[in-house]
């Protein structure tokens, strides 16, 4: 019985020849599949299964089976406080971002398995209400830090995406160093012309960046991915949000905002500026070592995700609940903290995140696990979906009355 699920060796040598046959199809600026580079506490589980499932889909196997995976769905993109089943969601923008990216990668005859991993993966890290959430966090990070006489910190939102795959979780979630380095290089908010890969090619130096990305303020902005694919992702991650922000917009009825955008070559629809980044891009970097837009395209490309900051993410009605999460972010940081202090093994983020959660030998590295409360609470926060940060704030009656002042636009609130 034990042999009973396993392949015979015409079996195995049939599928290792296919996959030979695919590395050699692919592009020369590619990522090969026998060129993943994972970690020693790994290797041989990796290896021992690569016949069916090569490196690179394990990765994606093992990103949607982490327990932060489900959490995509209940973390909004833009519009936190809009109950509406049709906007966009965490959980469908990482997919967004990977069909993209798949689309990219195919036509450029990159590893589509490595694409999928990172554009999955990417967001892992995310705060409740998106970026504002992650700004809010970082001053409560960098704050409490400062306060225990600790080197600032800060947080970043990718950073903690690959740190959680790294450190806060088992062996039997690794990532490769390629997957890795995409995600965390992943944070593109600024465009450019030419994406092309740097080189990294151990894990002591990932290590080393990654450290540096939470004590050094923007550091990860100067970061690249250390491949071509990890390229695709970036940029697809923005081209997956410039036009489905807009959409959402329209979804719940804040056209009056969309008369602002200018015309673009580009297109006025989502489905119009993806396949005119797409075609674009492709054209212009088929057997090119990087990814490259034209000119044109750069500039309009910039243009559009300008006007999505200044018309959109500073919109009075998308910003008017920021004020009230500010503080509350600050009231809970501090209550979870003091609490950890206090009542150590039996505080309410022992009980209902450190127990459960993987990360207990990052966390007991020190001897005592109060010497990185400010870790721990910033990584609980992080985990928190929206609706499970609001419930939390009211469950500890943190903030008095302050989660009732929050401005909610229900199902049946029309805005126009």
């Amino acid at each position: 019985m034990e042999d009973y699920f396993k392949l015979s060796a015409a079996e195995v040598n049939y599928l290792r020849d296919g996959e030979r046959q695919r590395e050699e199809l692919i592009s020369r600026y590619a990522t090969g599949d026998f060129d993943a580079i994972y970690p020693s506490d790994c290797k041989a589980d990796i290896d021992e299964a690569a016949t069916l499932r090569p490196p690179f889909t394990r990765d994606t196997d093992r990103i949607m089976n982490c327990p932060l995976y489900n959490r995509y769905a209940d973390k909004m993109q833009v519009l936190s406080f809009y109950k509406n089943d049709n906007i966009t969601r965490r959980a469908s923008h990482v997919q967004f971002v990977s069909k993209i990216a798949r689309s990219i990668g195919r036509a450029l005859r990159l590893n589509l398995d490595l694409i999928e991993a990172i554009a999955l993966g990417h967001d892992i890290g995310h705060t409740p209400f998106g970026h504002k959430g992650e700004e809010y966090l970082s001053e409560c990070y960098r704050d409490g830090c400062i306060k225990r006489g600790r080197k600032e910190h800060y947080f970043y939102h990718n950073v903690q995406s690959a740190r959680y795959f790294r450190r806060l979780t088992t062996p039997n979630y690794s990532l490769s160093l390629q997957t890795l380095s995409g995600i965390l290089s992943h944070n593109g908010e600024s465009v450019c012309k030419e994406y092309a890969p740097t080189m990294l090619s151990s894990f002591a130096e990932f290590d080393e960046i990654l450290d540096k990305c939470a004590t050094t303020k923007d550091f990860h902005k100067s970061l690249r991915p250390n491949t071509l694919e990890g390229c695709v992702v970036r940029l697809s991650d923005m081209i997956a949000y410039v036009g489905k922000d807009r959409q959402d917009l329209r979804l719940v009825g804040m056209a009056d905002t969309l008369d602002k955008f200018k015309g673009s070559i580009l297109g006025d629809s989502n489905s119009d500026i993806i396949n005119n980044m797409i075609t674009n891009i492709v054209k212009n970097s088929i057997d090119s070592p990087s990814l490259n837009m034209d000119e044109k395209v750069f500039t309009e490309f910039k243009s559009l995700i300008g006007e999505n900051y200044e018309y959109i993410y500073k919109d009075r009605v998308v910003t008017e609940n920021y004020a009230i999460i500010r503080e509350l972010m600050r009231l809970l940081y501090s209550r979870l903290y003091d609490d950890m202090l206090i009542n150590g093994t039996q505080s309410w983020t022992y009980l209902n995140y450190v127990i459960p959660s993987f990360a207990k030998h990052e966390y007991f590295k020190t001897g005592n696990f109060r010497d990185l409360a400010d870790d721990i609470v910033t990584d609980y926060i992080s985990s928190m979906t929206d609706d499970y940060f609001i419930d939390l704030c009211e469950h500890l009656k943190v903030g008095n009355d302050l989660c009732g002042k929050l401005v909610v636009h229900g199902y049946f609130e029309r805005l126009f």
